[in-house]
C-alpha cells in the first residue's frame, strides 16, 4: 500500500477543516489543522475527490508502482469567488469581444519565441511567418497597426529592426504578467488610434516573496518579487538574456554570429493609503548584433531545371539597439464610484545599423543525370556577379507623454474619459546604398533607360549605385488626443444585454526642422452591442465596429527615398465585426466555440512593402483597400484537466494603388490553422507534452527594390511548422516535497523542446539575384530555421 498525506489550505494559507476526501468507496476528512492521510493500493490508478461546502471540488488521480509516501497539499478556491469571476467578469470580456488568455499557456507554450506573442500566433486571424520575430499581423494589417499596452501604458518597438534575428526579446516579460486581454478588431474607444488589434497586459502586484529562474540553450531569465516596508511596497524585477545563434547557425548561410540581447524590467507599486497608489514601470533593453556571413548555398528552381546559388561573403554587420522606458502613475480612488489615474511616461531608443557586406555569387545548373558520376553537382554557371551593401544608419527617438483618465460607475452604468498629450522627437540619419555588377559591368538603377552593350561599344553614361538612400531627418510631432465612452449592462425580457458607445479624437502636428509644419484632426466613433439570450443553450451574440483611424507615426511619414512627407494623412477604416460564443459540454468536459466574421473598408491607405520584418511606406495615401474574413476557435479540455484549442481563419485583403486595380496586399494570407495542444501520460501525470502547430498559406513574396509591385505578385510557399515539448514536474503546488533537496523548491521542472520537428524549410523573403547577360532576375528563397533541440529548466523558490 502507498500513503497519501498532506495539508489542505485556502488562498490565504489558512487550513481548511472538514474537507471530505472520497476514494475507492471509502472516505476521510481533514482535521482542524487541515491535515489528512489515507492509503491506496499500488499499481492501480485511484481517483480521489476533495470536496467542501464552501470550496470548489478538486479531483486528483494517483498511481504508484511501489510502496511510497506521496505529499499532496492542494489549495482550494472559494466557490463564491469562482462564481463571481465566471458570471460577472468573464461574460463582460466576451461581450466586449476580448479574448482572455490564461497566463499558464504563456509559460508552457513551445516555440523559438515563447511568451504572449507566441500564444497569439495560434489564434485565428493572427499570423507571422517568421519564427524569430515577436511581431504579428492581425486580419490583414501589418506590425505597425497593433496597439500594445502594459498597465495602461502604450509601449513601442525599435524603428530600424529589419530581420527577426535582430529582435531578441519582446518588451513583455511573460514571468511578470497577471492578466492578458486581446482584441482582434472592433475594440472600444478607450483604446488608442490603430487599425488592427489591441494587446492589453497587466503586470501583477506580488503578495509574497519568491524567485523564479529559467535556463535553456537559448538564454536565461530570473524574476524575483516580494513585499517591503510593512507590505506597503510591492516590487517585481525581471532580468532576461537571449542568444539566437542556435537558430541562425542552423540556416543555409554559414556565419560567425555573436548576438547579445539583454533586458531588465521592474514594476513597483506603493500603497500610500486606502485611496492612493503610486506605481513605477521601468525597462532597459540592449541588443548587440554582430553578424559576419561567410558563405551560402541554396537550391531552387524546378525538378526538371534545378539551380543552385553559391555566394561567398566578405565584411560584417554590427548593430546596436538600446531602449530606455520609464513611467510613473498614480491611482486615486475618490470613492467607490469614481477613480482617477494619472500617468507620465518616457521612451527613448538609440539605434545604430552599420554594415559593409560584399557578396560574390554565381547561379549554376545542377547535374540531373542519374547515371553521371557528378550527379547533383553544379556543372555550368549561367549567372555570375557581385554586390556590395553599405549602411551607416543612426536613429535617436524620444517619446514623452502625460495623460489623465477617469472612471465613473453608477450601478450598471460606466463612464470612461481620458485626455493625453504626447511629444515625439526623432533624429534620423540614413546612409544606405547598394552596388551590383555582373562580370564587371555595373548595373544601374531601374529608372535609368541608358543601354549598355559593352564590350562591343564603350559606355559613356553615369555610373551610379543600384540603390542609394541618403537623408537626414529631425522631426517633432505633437499629439493631443481624448476619448469619452459609455457602457451599460442590463436585461431585456430576461436576456442579458451589454452595450458600449464611445468617441475618440486626435489632433497632431508634424514639424520637420527646416520645413513647414502640418496639422490634422480626426474623429473616431465606435460602438458595441452584445446579448446573451435566455436560452437553454449557453450562447452569446455580439456586433461591434465603427470608424477607426491611424495617424501616421514616424515610420509612415518616411518614404522609400528616406525623406519625410509632413502632410501624410491618417489611414482610415470602417470596421464591422459580428461574433458568437457557444459554451457547451462534450465528453463531460467544458468546451467553447467562438466564431467571428469581419469586414474592413480602408481609405487613405499608405501602401507599403515588407522585407523580412522591415516595413517601408510609400507615404502618399493614394491607395484604397479592403479585408474580410472568418475566424473560428474551439477550445476546451480535449484531455481532462488540460485546456487546448484548434483555430481556423480565412482572410482576403486587396489594395488598389492609384486606381491601377486591385492586387493582393503583402499580408494577404488566405488560410490559417493553429493548434495548441497539451497532454500528459495517464499513469505518470507529471510527465506532460505540449504541441504547437501552425499552418499558413503563402503571402505575396514581395518584389525587387523599387520594382513595380503590380509586376511581381508571385507568392511564397505555404508556412508549416510544428514544435513539441516534453517536461517532467518534480515539484509544484499539487506535488510538494517536505524533506530532501527538492524541499527547497516551490516549483521545479525540466524538459526537452524540439522545434520544427519535421525540418520543414519555410521561406520568409526572396533574395533577388540579377543576371545581366540573360536579363533575368532570380527569386532565391531565404529559408528560416530548421530542426533544433533545446533543453529547458525551470525553478521557483
Amino acid at each position: 500500500m502507498s500513503t497519501i498525506k498532506g495539508k489542505i489550505v485556502n488562498k490565504f494559507k489558512d487550513p481548511i477543516e472538514g474537507v471530505a476526501i472520497s476514494y475507492l468507496g471509502k472516505g476521510t476528512t481533514t482535521d482542524s489543522n487541515g491535515i489528512y492521510s489515507f492509503q491506496i493500493p499500488i499499481r492501480k490508478t485511484v481517483s480521489v475527490t476533495f470536496s467542501h461546502v464552501s470550496y470548489s471540488t478538486l479531483i486528483k488521480k494517483f498511481t504508484t508502482r511501489g510502496a511510497r509516501t506521496i505529499d499532496f497539499s492542494p489549495t482550494l478556491s472559494i466557490k463564491t469567488e469562482e462564481l463571481e469571476e465566471i458570471i460577472v467578469k468573464n461574460r463582460k470580456k466576451e461581450a466586449q469581444g476580448i479574448t482572455k488568455i490564461n497566463t499558464k499557456k504563456v509559460e508552457t507554450i513551445v516555440g523559438p519565441n515563447t511568451g504572449v506573442e507566441a500564444v497569439l500566433m495560434t489564434l485565428p486571424g493572427v499570423s507571422n511567418n517568421n519564427e524569430l520575430s515577436t511581431q504579428y499581423n492581425v486580419r490583414g494589417g501589418n506590425f505597425d497597426e497593433n496597439l500594445v499596452y502594459v498597465n495602461g501604458i502604450e509601449v513601442y518597438r525599435p524603428f530600424l529592426i529589419r530581420s527577426g534575428q535582430q529582435e531578441g526579446l519582446s518588451f513583455i516579460n511573460s514571468h511578470m504578467i497577471q492578466n492578458i486581454d486581446f482584441s482582434a478588431g472592433g475594440f472600444q474607444a478607450k483604446y488608442g488610434d490603430k487599425l488592427s488589434s489591441v494587446l492589453d497586459i497587466t503586470y501583477r502586484k506580488p503578495t509574497k516573496t519568491s524567485t523564479q529562474v529559467d535556463l535553456s540553450f537559448l538564454g536565461a531569465s530570473i524574476t524575483t518579487e516580494g513585499l517591503l516596508f510593512n507590505d506597503k511596497l510591492s516590487a517585481i524585477l525581471g532580468v532576461r538574456y537571449r542568444d539566437n545563434s542556435l537558430f541562425v547557425n542552423d540556416k543555409q548561410t554559414e556565419v560567425n554570429f555573436r548576438p547579445s540581447f539583454t533586458d531588465i524590467q521592474t514594476f513597483l507599486s506603493y500603497n500610500i493609503s486606502s485611496k492612493v497608489d503610486i506605481n513605477f514601470l521601468g525597462n532597459f533593453s540592449l541588443n548587440n548584433y554582430e553578424y559576419k556571413p561567410l558563405s551560402r548555398r541554396t537550391r531552387f528552381g524546378t525538378i526538371a531545371n534545378p539551380l543552385e546559388l553559391i555566394v561567398f561573403y566578405q565584411g560584417q554587420e554590427s548593430d546596436r539597439f538600446q531602449t530606455l522606458f520609464g513611467a510613473v502613475s498614480m491611482d486615486y480612488k475618490l470613492n467607490d464610484n469614481l477613480e482617477l489615474t494619472g500617468i507620465i511616461s518616457s521612451f527613448n531608443t538609440q539605434e545604430e545599423e552599420y554594415f559593409d557586406i560584399a557578396a560574390q555569387y554565381n547561379i549554376g545548373q545542377v547535374n540531373t543525370n542519374l547515371g553521371s558520376d557528378n550527379f547533383g553537382d553544379v556543372e555550368f554557371a549561367q549567372g555570375i556577379g557581385s554586390q556590395l551593401n553599405h549602411a551607416r544608419n543612426d536613429l535617436d527617438a524620444l517619446i514623452v507623454n502625460a495623460q489623465l483618465r477617469a472612471t465613473l460607475k453608477d450601478g450598471n452604468n460606466e463612464w470612461r474619459a481620458g485626455v493625453k498629450y504626447q511629444k515625439e522627437n526623432i533624429k534620423d540619419r540614413i546612409r544606405e546604398w547598394e552596388i551590383i555588377d555582373s562580370v564587371g559591368f555595373s548595373v544601374r538603377p531601374p529608372h535609368h533607360n541608358i543601354g549598355n552593350d559593352q564590350p562591343y561599344n564603350p559606355f559613356t553614361g553615369p555610373i551610379e549605385p543600384f540603390q542609394n538612400v541618403r537623408a537626414e531627418n529631425n522631426v517633432d510631432i505633437d499629439r493631443f488626443s481624448g476619448f469619452l465612452q459609455f457602457s451599460r449592462k442590463t436585461t431585456w425580457n430576461n436576456h442579458d444585454v451589454w452595450f458600449n458607445a464611445g468617441i475618440r479624437s486626435q489632433y497632431w502636428k508634424v514639424s520637420p526642422i527646416g520645413s513647414d509644419s502640418k496639422g490634422q484632426f480626426i474623429v473616431s466613433p465606435r460602438a458595441q452591442f452584445a446579448i446573451k439570450p435566455d436560452w437553454k443553450s449557453d450562447m452569446l451574440f455580439r456586433i461591434s465596429g465603427g470608424f477607426y483611424s491611424q495617424p501616421p507615426f514616424y515610420r509612415e511619414l518616411r518614404g522609400f527615398d528616406g525623406q519625410i512627407s509632413a502632410d501624410v494623412k491618417a489611414q482610415k477604416s470602417i470596421h464591422i465585426v459580428t461574433g458568437n460564443d457557444y459554451s457547451f459540454t462534450m465528453w463531460n468536459r467544458p468546451f467553447k466555440l467562438t466564431t467571428e466574421l469581419y469586414y474592413k473598408n480602408l481609405s487613405d491607405v499608405n501602401a507599403y512593402s515588407i522585407d523580412n520584418v522591415r516595413i517601408r511606406y510609400r507615404a502618399d495615401n493614394i491607395t484604397e483597400a479592403y479585408a474580410y474574413g472568418l475566424d473560428v476557435r474551439l477550445n476546451g479540455e480535449f484531455v481532462p484537466g488540460s485546456d487546448s484549442w484548434v483555430s481556423f481563419g480565412y482572410l482576403k485583403t486587396e489594395e488598389n494603388i492609384d486606381n491601377r486595380g486591385y492586387i493582393a496586399r503583402p499580408t494577404d494570407q488566405r488560410i490559417k490553422l493553429g493548434i495548441l495542444f497539451q497532454d500528459y501520460v495517464p499513469n505518470l501525470p507529471d510527465l506532460k507534452a505540449y504541441l504547437n502547430l501552425v499552418y499558413n498559406t503563402g503571402v505575396p513574396g514581395g518584389a525587387p527594390a523599387y520594382a513595380d509591385v503590380y509586376a511581381f505578385q508571385n507568392r511564397l510557399g505555404d508556412y508549416r511548422r510544428a514544435d513539441i515539448g516534453v517536461s517532467y514536474i518534480f515539484v509544484d503546488n499539487n506535488k510538494k516535497v517536505s524533506n530532501g533537496f527538492l524541499s527547497h523548491f516551490e516549483e521545479l521542472s525540466a524538459g526537452l523542446e524540439l522545434f520544427n520537428i519535421f525540418d520543414i524549410r519555410n521561406s520568409i523573403t526572396n533574395t533577388w539575384v540579377r543576371d545581366v547577360y540573360s536579363k533575368q532576375q532570380f527569386a532565391i528563397p531565404n529559408f528560416m530555421t530548421g530542426r533544433v533541440l533545446n533543453l529547458k529548466l525551470r525553478m521557483k523558490f
